[in-house]
């Protein structure tokens, strides 16, 4: 609907008024919003954030990121450099800060329009001067400016939402490069031993004193180790590829260090019997489409409200005529346009907005189950994997080191030959091998179960599941 005051004077005066009144509010804050995502980064990982705006800032992130990478690279520390120097977190950021503008935006009232024009001809001229604006919008401004604010607040926590799927990315790709470190580190020392047999093998099949099918066991042992740290040597330089990536880093940082190994498991394990509610509460997903639905049953309510009206302006008129031979005339008053709702009651606008909410309910509804059940199945993957990965460090390498240590007394007294000694060895590698996989899966089954009680990834896609590292030691046992 279209409307005009009795006077351009009040009208003006009507619409100033009016932006004093509800423009108050309308301003930018000092850190565009970055308050929310350093406290909850803070209490889920204790991680520091930063939103480099300014040449200072990139200049202090820089100096942090490099006193990080100038000693061996935790997890905690690689986690650390990807939040002050990955690009795409800062584009997020910037996100944040777009919605901060929408916000402000929506929360200034509508500029008022002025027009004039000037028609002459005959000897005679016309001048009208308008100013027009627009009510609906100013009446329902506390309205939008509130949606506008719930839409912020949702800005903030997927800027938040990101800064932990980050960390849980870097996380897992340390755990994944570490792990394949120390395997190259072992399979180099299993190709040693597994050329020194190829080639005892080969001098003792010169002589005689071995067949042609042991020589070839031998051999093939050897060639399978090679291939093995061949492909074990790729992986690792692709995880460090990509935890290179996830950190931003390029050129002369790339030479960062990584530990050798990964770090011994935790004493004991998490115990989390509220791990369902743990979930609930803490999921910043969740919190997001809660958000979501608060804003459009906000809109639901502006809709309903504004079904039957959809254009309300108002404009003062001053209209000026002089003619040479009739006195000055002069006209002032008001325009008013509406439109009237013969066709369109609304009632599409409202079905359209009801079922967007109904829509966004069973979505929040259909999370909250889904959250409650990769909340218990990521804590059963923690708990198992901590067991078969405590087993193999407790029991089996243990027991793998006495056999060890007893093939070699028995060796050294002639009880034993050199195969049955390099047998031992073969069995003894493949259960390290599993060791430090199950010990990987362990870490990774932790940043899970991290995710799917805080958000930031899909709270699975871990490594091997419990099941394969269980089939993998029994394999590894039966050679």
């Amino acid at each position: 609907m279209r409307t005009t005051p009795a006077s351009l004077w009040s009208l003006r005066s009507l619409l100033l008024a009016s932006a004093v009144g509800l423009s108050g509010c309308a301003t930018f804050s000092p850190d565009s919003g970055m308050t929310v995502v350093s406290d909850i980064t803070g209490l889920t990982i204790k991680k520091d954030v930063a939103f480099v705006r300014s040449a200072e800032d990139a200049t202090q992130a820089s100096d942090a990121v490099k006193r990080l990478l100038s000693r061996t690279l935790s997890v905690d520390a690689a986690v650390q450099v990807a939040l002050l120097n990955n690009k795409g977190l800062q584009a997020a950021y910037n996100e944040l800060a777009l919605a901060e503008a929408e916000l402000v935006q929506q929360s200034l009232p509508p500029n008022p329009v002025f027009s004039i024009s000037r028609i002459s001809g005959d000897g005679a001229s016309e001048i009208e001067r308008q100013v027009v604006g627009d009510i609906l919008a100013l009446a329902t401004l506390p309205f939008r400016s509130d949606i506008a604010r719930e839409r912020f607040r949702q800005a903030q926590l997927k800027a938040a939402l990101e800064t932990l799927r980050l960390a849980t990315d870097v996380r897992r790709a340390d755990f994944r490069a570490v792990a394949a470190n120390e395997m190259v580190g072992l399979l180099t020392d299993a190709k040693s031993t597994a050329e020194a047999t190829a080639r005892l093998a080969t001098k003792l099949g010169q002589t005689g004193s071995m067949n042609k099918l042991d020589q070839a066991r031998e051999q093939v042992f050897y060639a399978e180790t090679t291939a093995d740290l061949a492909t074990t040597r790729q992986e690792a330089a692709s995880s460090r590829e990509r935890l290179a990536r996830l950190m931003g880093l390029w050129g002369g940082d790339l030479d960062f260090r990584l530990p050798s190994q990964l770090p011994p498991l935790p004493r004991r394990p998490l115990t989390l019997p509220f791990i369902e509610a743990d979930a609930v509460g803490h999921r910043i997903d969740l919190q997001i489409a809660r958000l979501e639905l608060v804003a459009l049953a906000k809109s639901l309510d502006l809709t309903q409200a504004t079904r039957f009206v959809t254009l309300l302006d108002v404009a003062g008129i001053d209209k000026r005529t002089h003619d040479p031979d009739t006195p000055p005339f002069r006209e002032r008053g008001f325009d008013v346009a509406f439109q009237i709702p013969i066709f369109d009651g609304g009632e599409v606008r409202v079905r359209q907005a009801t079922e967007t909410y109904n829509q966004a309910f069973n979505r929040l509804t259909e999370k909250a189950v889904n959250v409650r059940s990769q909340a218990r199945d990521a804590y059963r993957t923690y708990r198992s994997t901590y067991d078969i990965a405590g087993h193999y460090q407790r029991e089996i390498l243990p027991l793998r080191k006495t056999i060890t240590e007893e093939m070699q007394l028995r060796f050294s007294s002639m009880q034993v030959d050199v195969f049955a000694l390099v047998m031992e060895a073969r069995q003894r590698i493949a259960s390290q091998r599993a060791a430090i996989d199950a010990k990987r899966n362990f870490y990774l089954a932790q940043s899970d179960l991290q995710t799917a009680i805080n958000g930031g990834g899909s709270g699975g896609g871990g490594g091997e599941s419990a099941a394969t590292v269980a089939t993998a030691a029994v394999t590894s046992s039966d050679h």
